[in-house]
């Protein structure tokens, strides 16, 4: 998101001296991607962000495949994922191609011994259910249902959670997460078109500042491994910092539908791109308003694209026998459509209140392990009449 934010002390200029009140330096970080030519951000720290004590093993977090090539429609049941105390254990990949994972999490501890950073991935995480707050070494924000938290790559973490009844759908993409480009102008700016603006955007507040030495374990995510690295200082020992490049969070509720006479093309639901794959958002809305429209959804072909809709609340009515935590996959090269009757009971219909997140990806997904544990397997033959 191409939105400059400034949060704590900083010197006049960058790649300066900048002394604390006892002629000691602070050090200058600078925490971009895509080399020196995407976002970035100047954090300023306590103490040199260089120093590791220790590292003290990995594991493998790569996805176990069950249908690597795949071409069968699925319903996932993901409120049958379990709930697993631990925080990264308990995230559960589904759906996994080279250019993003899509998962599911259900942990019930408050919070974490340890802090996080993911390496591979931005990180976009939807909150089904659950309150509480994301800290970052760049500031807090505080979430709840129906917030989307965006994270770049790189950002050292934790998630302090305010109950044990948290369900997470998580996207982790290899490529940069931005806002779609068409919704902006040259300058960046959110156009008078596009169902949100900047003021919908909140940034990270209360940055956390700790001037202290010790071990501090730092789970490092990196080419599908997780590393134990235990850092010499606090992690979180950032006293200010300026930039484009930090986490933020966007509200479901604050997407504003984009409707028409006749039945809308999915585009107009888009919230956030990549080249590789697009997130969209169904929201509560008013149907078309054509007399002989239809509201349901025209069947269509994805021949480019896989789809995946996660189902959060609401009527679903292109769907028969679909409850909030289900995830449909729609794979590329066969069409798909309304269910049976679903068409025809959406004619005269004035509104719907639905509500859904859906990522449409470029390349094909392979099904995981973990899918199929809660997998319908006759899914693709519900179309039959």
């Amino acid at each position: 998101m191409p939105l400059y934010h400034k949060l704590g002390n900083i010197p006049p200029k960058r790649h300066t001296i900048f002394k604390k009140p006892n002629g000691d330096y602070y050090y200058e970080q600078l925490f971009g991607t895509v080399g020196f030519d995407g976002m970035s951000t100047n954090m300023y720290h306590e103490h040199r962000p260089t120093q590791v004590k220790e590292i003290k093993g990995s594991y493998s977090v790569k996805p176990e495949i069950a249908r690597a090539n795949n071409i069968q429609s699925y319903r996932l049941r993901g409120f049958q994922v379990p709930k697993t105390p631990d925080f990264l254990e308990s995230r559960k990949p589904m759906l996994t191609n080279s250019d993003c994972t899509i998962t599911l999490s259900a942990p019930t501890n408050k919070t974490q011994d340890y802090f996080y950073k993911n390496t591979d991935s931005d990180e976009l995480i939807f909150i089904h259910r659950g309150t509480g707050k994301l800290r970052t070494f760049l500031g807090n924000l505080d979430f709840k249902y129906g917030d989307y938290l965006i994270i770049p790559r790189g950002i050292i973490y934790k998630i302090d959670f305010d109950t044990d009844d948290n369900r997470l759908f998580i996207v982790e993409s290899r490529r940069p997460i931005y806002t779609p480009k068409r919704y902006r102008n040259w300058f960046g700016q959110l156009l008078e078109h596009s169902p949100f603006c900047e003021r919908d955007i909140r940034r990270p507040e209360e940055l956390e500042t700790y001037d202290e030495k010790g071990e501090f374990l730092v789970k490092v995510r990196k080419q599908d491994e997780i590393f134990d690295m235990v850092y010499a200082t606090h992690p979180f020992d950032v006293i200010g910092y300026d930039g484009y490049n930090f986490p933020y969070a966007f509200s479901i509720h604050d997407f504003e539908p984009i409707t028409g006479r006749i039945h809308q093309p999915p585009p107009v639901h888009q919230t956030f791109e990549t080249d590789a794959f697009v997130v969209c958002s169904f929201v509560p809305r008013l149907y078309d308003y054509h007399p002989d429209s239809i509201p349901a959804p025209y069947n269509h072909s994805n021949i480019d694209s896989d789809e995946v809709l996660y189902y959060v609340d609401g009527d679903f009515m292109s769907r028969n026998d679909i409850e909030a935590g289900h995830i449909s996959l729609h794979p590329a090269g066969i069409p798909h459509g309304p269910h049976p009757g679903a068409m025809e009971r959406s004619i005269g219909k004035v509104d719907t209140q639905e509500l859904a997140v859906m990522v449409d990806t470029f390349k094909p997904l392979m099904v995981t392990t973990e899918a199929m544990k809660i997998a319908d397997e006759q899914y693709y033959q519900s179309w039959l009449e």
